[in-house]
């Protein structure tokens, strides 16, 4: 049975309340702005940009204005010509909302992923709004308490998701205050070609054959017609980038790190509407999408980018029921826009079929994921041994080197096709900064054997895309970074050795993830796993592990990221992360329906030297030992036909077998399965009645 979403209103930024942090900021606080304090390297003047902007609200009688991180699909990661909240704040998260008053302050909302790093770039005419830390008001209660009465505040609706803008409304109640759509962007009249804002990328979209997408566009537009039957709509309007390259089996170079090409579809009983830059097709996709004089149910027309809401707003009047994307969970939904463009009686509101179709991979989509984590490993193992070879030599290297390398040594694999999403290469301190960019700093650290280095990196495949993160250290490390990274790996084996019932809800294993971390009073401030498309996006809809939010279940087919963590802010970061798949398991017994498992396929082995033995129960070092074997047996087979020898052996010193029973190690996880029974007490009494 097909689970849907819960839609929520709250705010796109939310994606893990900060729990059990011993950090405690005053509202909006700031570190290194007094006049006496010299900035920190990497922080990034807007003042010139705020003044232009406040003088466009004034011409345009606004008193405020919002500025998303979305693009006109609502992507993760838009093209460098949509990072308006870039342009304007000098923040580059993935993840944050910039507000700008004509008199009052600017601000900027961010979650736990990005409080050190946006607290270095923003200047210090920004307050830095931590989400979900005492005393942080939700934006629209900040802007209600800042302005005066009968203020207008102006938003995009192409770029701002409908739920949010709804919820926007919502916040702002009976207030004086209104929400007001503005189509013509005013980042949009400061931010052109002469000011440095840069074009889209002119590359034609391509076809990807069926031996890797495992099925027809036909068959999938015949499929996704069933459910808009099921629902009783007329048409769909499928918005995500992502969603439109799975359904179409296209991809292309317009979105960085994502395969996808800027474009809408519409689905509807007899016809598919393909709203893309027409210089984009070549013959070739054209003829894939029969879209050369072809007019059948089977064929696909093509229309101009723009005219999507024209044509939104002519053909409504002959639909009944039109499906619109909602927000589930890390998939926003559609935008404003776009849900203004049909009359409210005929919305049909819920969250894209498409979402669950292509999350629950198909047989040929399995196989490449696995045989592409293998290349993959592959490939960085070869890096990890050429990398420890040269600092042993004595070679300098900085934090840029090793992201360029890894992805350079990705690229030499068999069907390779770039960066999953841009390398993360943290070595000390900077390691402490989850979502540290070596690409976009200007405090790059030298690797040497003081610290540790978290690389978080991963590739695009024909067949599959990857996200692996391992943590290591080049010289002795100290006993609590062995603690930490311990704790780190114990949870990360205990919900990888998972068997459970169907009907778990996905929010429910986070505890086992962080459980180890708990015992000792740590943690980490972001979600431990995200779904990972094949060569698609490597954060993928509609998956998330995060106790404080989700109630969805697995389904056989599912691919999703195991990523604990601790970052000792100032000192070192630790982040250990494979990507599962999720299968079916043959149990002893069989209550209460199917149950499911986990199989890991990355390989890649850990950092010995920074696993206290002691601390791993018997069961933690036989999934550990287990673990070793399979990289030995798949990689390395793989890695010797390769003729990568340095790789080889580097991978077989690091894959040694550890006793499995020692009257010395911990006793397990008898307290994190209580927890994860916890967890899931709501769930058994809401489901079954109890």
């Amino acid at each position: 049975m097909e689970t849907r979403c819960v839609s929520t209103c709250f705010s796109v930024l939310v994606t893990l309340t900060c729990v059990g942090l011993c950090m405690s900021f005053v509202m909006g606080h700031r570190n290194r702005c007094s006049p006496s304090k010299a900035p920190p390297p990497g922080r990034v003047d807007t003042s010139s940009q705020l003044r232009e902007l406040r003088a466009r609200l004034k011409a345009m009688a606004l008193d405020a204005f919002i500025i998303t991180r979305d693009d006109g699909h609502q992507s993760e990661i838009p093209a460098n010509r949509d990072r308006r909240y870039t342009y304007i704040s000098g923040f580059s998260g993935s993840d944050g909302i910039a507000v700008i008053t004509r008199e009052w302050g600017a601000a900027l909302w961010t979650d736990g992923r990005y409080f050190l790093q946006a607290d270095i770039q923003l200047s210090c005419d920004w307050l830095l709004m931590r989400v979900g830390q005492p005393g942080v008001p939700h934006l629209i209660e900040w802007l209600v308490e800042v302005l005066p009465e009968n203020s207008k505040i102006g938003a995009d609706p192409k770029l701002v998701p409908n739920s949010v803008w709804n919820a926007w409304t919502s916040q702002i109640g009976d207030s004086s205050n209104s929400l007001i759509e503005v189509f013509e962007n005013p980042v949009d009249r400061i931010w052109n070609s002469t000011t440095g804002r840069p074009p889209y990328s002119d590359h034609k979209a391509y076809v990807v054959p069926e031996r890797f997408s495992g099925r027809k566009w036909e068959d999938k537009i015949k499929d996704l017609r069933a459910k808009l039957d099921a629902e009783g709509a007329n048409a769909v309007v499928v918005t995500a980038l992502d969603e439109v390259a799975w359904l179409l089996n296209i991809r292309g170079y317009d979105i960085p790190n994502n395969p996808m090409v800027y474009a809408y579809v519409t689905v509807t009983t007899n016809s598919v509407n393909l709203y893309v830059n027409e210089s984009k097709l070549s013959t070739d996709v054209k003829i894939h999408l029969k879209a050369l004089s072809c007019y059948s149910e089977h064929c696909t027309q093509i229309h101009s980018y723009d005219a999507l809401i024209g044509d939104l707003k002519t053909n409504q009047q002959k639909w009944k029921k039109v499906l619109l994307p909602s927000r589930c969970y890390n998939s926003p939904g559609a935008s404003r826009a776009i849900y203004s463009a049909i009359p409210p009686k005929k919305q049909l509101a819920i969250p894209s079929p498409i979402i669950f179709m292509k999350a629950r991979k198909n047989r040929i989509e399995i196989g490449g994921m696995r045989e592409a984590h293998i290349r993959d490993a592959v490939a960085l193992c070869d890096f990890l041994a050429y990398l420890e070879e040269a600092i042993a030599a004595g070679k300098e290297w900085n934090e840029l080197q090793v992201a360029q390398e890894v992805d350079q040594f990705r690229r030499e694999q068999n069907l390779s096709r770039g960066p999953s999403f841009p390398t993360i290469a943290g070595f000390g301190p900077n390691g402490a900064s989850p979502h540290y960019s070596p690409f976009e700093s200007s405090n790059l650290l030298k690797i040497d054997g003081s610290s540790t280095l978290v690389l978080d990196s991963g590739g695009h495949y024909l067949d599959g895309t990857t996200d692996v993160t391992r943590t290591i250290h080049l010289g002795t490390p100290t006993d609590f970074e062995r603690e930490a990274y311990t704790r780190v790996l114990m949870g990360s084996i205990q919900l990888a050795s998972l068997v459970f019932p169907f009907d778990v809800p996905m929010n429910s294993i986070d505890v086992l993830a962080r459980g180890p971390l708990w015992e000792a009073g740590l943690n980490y401030l972001h979600a431990t796993g995200h779904g990972v498309g094949a060569f698609l996006t490597v954060h993928e809809a509609p998956i998330t592990i995060a106790y404080t939010m989700g109630n969805l279940t697995f389904q056989e087919g599912y691919f999703f990221s195991d990523e604990p963590g601790y970052y000792h802010e100032g000192h070192f970061g630790v982040r250990l992360e494979n990507v599962l798949e999720v299968v079916k398991k043959k149990t002893k017994h069989n209550f209460d329906g199917q149950y499911f498992g986990f199989v890991p396929v990355t390989y890649v082995p850990y950092e010995p030297k920074l696993i206290n033995v002691k601390m791993l129960s018997p069961q933690h070092r036989k999934w550990l030992n287990d673990y070793n074997t399979k990289i030995r047996t798949l990689v390395g087979a793989e890695l010797k036909r390769q003729h990568r020898l340095k790789g080889f052996y580097w991978m077989m010193d690091k894959t040694g077998y550890i006793p499995e029973h020692d009257s010395s190690s911990s006793s397990g996880s008898i307290s994190v399965t209580a927890l994860l029974l916890t967890a899931m007490q709501f769930v058994a009494f809401s489901r079954r009645g109890l």
